[in-house]
């Protein structure tokens, strides 16, 4: 284990968010130069929390407009103030979305469609059926051609893919919270198909992690 690992916080500003945060920036920045759009688009980030990886991203990507969401209004100062400290002007004000509650899901000019989502290192602490939401969510909003990109360390149809998953996971598990832990790809997928959405790649990343990315059928 790194010895300068920070005691596991899943809070949104927590030292251990910002730890992970750091060290999985620059992969998922190479997943998102491979695959957002060359011309101009809209990309949206749930779970936004401390904003700091859609500020990190925004700058390589001049082109685009970049919307933070996030269900817990009080991350909102944190991510405008990263904002205004990076000079990033093609992020937007955060905008308030619950997975659980689709009135919030269209804060977004109602003519804009998005390009591409993104959401990293929510499943381990959420629980899986905040899924479904989120493909609901991502089958209305999406153009035809675009994407969801989820990331994190997951389940492969019921088996972890390396021992130090698993002790992740029982670490998780451990805390006595019942949405902790490794979720299922497998399960993810069910809850895209339900909504017009398929698995259409799924690319091996650093430290066992995983990018999903999710499109129409």
């Amino acid at each position: 284990m790194n010895q300068d690992r920070p005691p596991l916080d899943p809070h949104p500003l927590s030292e251990y968010v910002a730890w992970a945060g750091n060290r999985n920036r620059e992969p998922i920045l190479g997943v998102l130069k491979e695959k957002l759009p060359k011309d101009k688009g809209q990309v949206m980030e749930m779970a936004s929390g401390s904003g700091m990886h859609i500020n990190f991203f925004a700058p390589h990507f001049k082109h685009l407009h970049f919307h933070p969401t996030d269900k817990d209004v009080e991350v909102f100062n944190n991510i405008k103030k990263l904002t205004s400290d990076h000079g990033n002007d093609n992020i937007a004000d955060p905008a308030h979305l619950d997975l659980t509650k689709p009135e919030t899901w269209f804060n977004l000019d109602k003519k804009a469609k998005v390009s591409a989502m993104f959401c990293i290192n929510i499943f381990q602490v959420a629980p899986i059926s905040i899924a479904d939401g989120m493909m609901e969510c991502a089958s209305h909003l999406l153009t035809e051609d675009g994407f969801l990109m989820i990331y994190g360390p997951f389940q492969i149809e019921g088996a972890f893919t390396t021992e130090s998953n698993k002790e992740f996971h029982d670490t998780l598990s451990g805390y006595g919270v019942s949405e902790w832990g490794l979720k299922d790809i497998a399960d993810l997928k069910k809850a895209a198909d339900k909504h017009g959405m398929e698995l259409k790649e799924k690319i091996d990343m650093p430290a066992n992690n995983f990018s999903l990315i999710f499109g129409k059928k």
